[in-house]
């Protein structure tokens, strides 16, 4: 992390205790009881258990008033490390500290306390906290919480905030627990950096791809079928497809072959790769009447293993590359649920090549080329974030620390081999291996983390995969994942915000749409369809008994390319029966003039990327 983006970090979380402690100081703590909060990578948030109260936005602005006034005190924050035992003593009335207390002491870490106030009323606090009272925040003027931190020295250093919305939160995002009410807000250093950020979230409500995908009628929740599981309708499909089809292109150049898997599997095949542990809480299971315990599959490549190792292969035969666009599944908390952006159910484009380690480089270096090919289309800038694993905690990886030190070292050298500047991420690795992660930045500068390249080689050991090498002998193969969109879900909902719904052409469900001026042009309008057709263009007629004016009005709102207008004019100028003239408008009002059909076929072949060409 940089030293700005730690400082950044910082001033939220202290804003967030600012947040805490004017809402006790307005609403009491009989009223209003604190659960927790973080900082996030975009503002803070906390938790809060309203007792006969309704907390709203229409509050903003008096907790914001307390907030500045306490911040314009100039107060400081002071950690202390108790035992918690202690801790347990002070937070007596708090079940949501008690659980984090527990939480701490079963992990055997310490627990931290930070006391926030002014400097005179420190100490008196800090004596009250070693006799195991929690100091009354009205009286004393100093706030006291469970914290790791870290935080701001002084409260003048919180110069620019805003609280944004409230939202309601089951207590770890679990439906069976209670409703909270959650406070988001941000922070920034300066009032600049806040407008700027504003701006971008008034621009980003604009482009929420829940509102777009409604209007532009892209998919649909049904309660029936269960949240988190999305029903794609047609033009939405279209969108699925296509995409997937462009992914299919690009790797089809590079050797891949399809595959196909089913979408259960016994509970053994995952016990063997390990994810039966690790994701334990997340899988879907399934009890068969015969007593036998079997899973949706929350991910692919157990089972590539399986089609990898259905006979033996020889040197000759390396790599092996397997691609499989395909849904998982997995037990999503109900809170966490956020339209495409999480799902329960999560179609992947995903692909494994089983190579020798030799072949490791060239077979990166190919998907990273298919990596910035697929996103230059859509005008995304890419950076590189190398996930490593965490070597203080070598219990939640597989395999050996000289297998990670190759798999990692590796990966270093591919990303360093491409003269890119580049992130290190300890921590944010797979737990079978070291990941290339790709961050894309969308229209309004967003930061999203879009394709990945992993590098494993404990699935191979787990399920004793070789091949015979050139002396006749058994050779443990490499496994590389490779992700491209990753979810097309989440891809889907940073695409929709990224263009606004206003697709490109090669993209949109619908490319053009034909309008009459008349119902005497309604023939002709058919003809010129059927000519764009005939070329592959997805096109409509909209010939309704309403006015010229409104049928345009509605294809501009629907973000459809380019409308053809058609009347008598043009119906007297077409030169031939295939090669049709109309006046054309492309989205935004923009007028391209009269063009034959010819010149807009050639227009919307020449905007596609050229591995999808006809």
């Amino acid at each position: 992390m940089s030293e700005h983006a730690d400082n950044v970090a910082k001033i939220r979380h202290s804003a967030e205790h600012m947040l805490t402690m004017a809402m006790e100081l307005l609403y009491g703590p009989d009223k209003i009881v604190m659960a927790m909060g973080p900082a996030t990578e975009t503002g803070f948030y906390f938790d809060f258990e309203p007792r006969n109260i309704t907390i709203n936005e229409e509050n903003f602005a008096e907790i914001e008033s307390k907030m500045q006034e306490l911040i314009d005190q100039n107060m400081q924050f002071e950690r202390i490390e108790v035992e918690p035992s202690l801790a347990r003593t002070i937070f007596a009335d708090n079940e949501y500290k008690q659980e984090w207390i527990a939480k701490a002491e079963e992990n055997s870490e310490p627990v931290s306390l930070y006391l926030t106030g002014k400097e005179e009323n420190l100490a008196a606090a800090k004596a009250l906290v070693e006799q195991g009272k929690r100091p009354v925040l009205s009286e004393l003027l100093v706030f006291v919480d469970l914290c790791k931190g870290p935080h701001v020295e002084n409260t003048r250093e919180i110069k620019a905030f805003s609280l944004l919305n409230v939202a309601g939160a089951y207590w770890h995002g679990d439906e069976n627990n209670i409703m909270l009410t959650r406070i988001y807000g941000t922070a920034f250093p300066s009032r600049k950096e806040l407008r700027t950020y504003q701006q971008m979230l008034e621009e980003a409500r604009k482009r929420d791809h829940r509102k777009l995908g409604k209007e532009l009628d892209l998919f649909t929740f049904s309660e029936l079928v269960g949240p988190g599981l999305p029903l794609w309708a047609p033009k939405g499909a279209m969108l699925r497809n296509l995409l997937d089809e462009f992914v299919w292109k690009l790797r089809q150049q590079h050797g891949y072959q399809r595959v196909e898997i089913p979408h259960v599997t016994k509970k053994d095949l995952y016990e063997r790769s390990g994810h039966w542990d690790k994701f334990a809480d997340e899988l879907f299971r399934i009890q068969t009447r015969e007593g036998h315990e079997f899973a949706m599959k929350p991910m692919n490549c157990p089972h590539h293993t399986q089609i990898f190792d259905r006979r033996p292969h020889s040197y000759r035969e390396m790599p092996q590359r397997y691609a499989n666009t395909t849904m998982v599944y997995r037990d999503e908390q109900t809170g966490e649920l956020a339209g495409l952006s999480r799902v329960r159910s999560i179609t992947q484009d995903d692909a494994h090549v089983f190579c020798r380690p030799s072949q490791v480089k060239q077979e990166i270096n190919a998907i990273w080329d298919i990596v910035h090919e697929f996103y230059g289309a859509f005008g995304f800038d890419l950076s590189v974030r190398l996930s490593l694993h965490d070597p203080e905690h070598p219990e939640k990886y597989l395999g050996s620390p000289e297998n990670w030190e190759f798999a990692e070292s590796q990966m270093r050298q591919l990303i360093q081999d491409h003269g890119v500047e580049f992130v290190e991420a300890p921590g944010e690795a797979a737990f079978y291996g070291p990941k290339i992660d790709f961050m894309g930045h969308d229209a309004i500068g967003r930061e999203w983390q879009v394709a990945t390249i992993q590098l494993d080689m404990n699935m191979p050991e787990r399920f004793d995969l070789n091949c015979i090498n050139e002396d006749g002998e058994q050779e443990r193969v490499v496994m590389i994942h490779a992700a491209i969109m990753g979810a097309i879900e989440r891809f889907l909902s940073v695409l929709i915000e990224h263009y606004a719904g206003a697709f490109p052409a090669w993209l949109s469900p619908v490319q053009a749409v034909v309008i009459p001026i008349t119902a005497d042009q309604s023939a002709y309008a058919q003809a010129v369809a059927k000519e764009l057709n005939s070329h592959g263009i997805r096109v409509e007629v909209r010939d309704e008994a309403e006015t010229m004016q409104n049928r345009i009005r509605k294809a501009e709102q629907e973000k459809i390319p380019y409308m053809l207008v058609v009347g008598g004019k043009e119906q007297g100028t077409h030169d031939s029966e295939q090669n049709f003239a109309s006046a054309v408008r492309q989205h935004g009002n923009r007028s391209l003039g009269v063009l034959a059909t010819s010149e807009l076929i050639a227009r919307i072949e020449e905007e596609t990327p050229a591995v999808l060409r006809s």
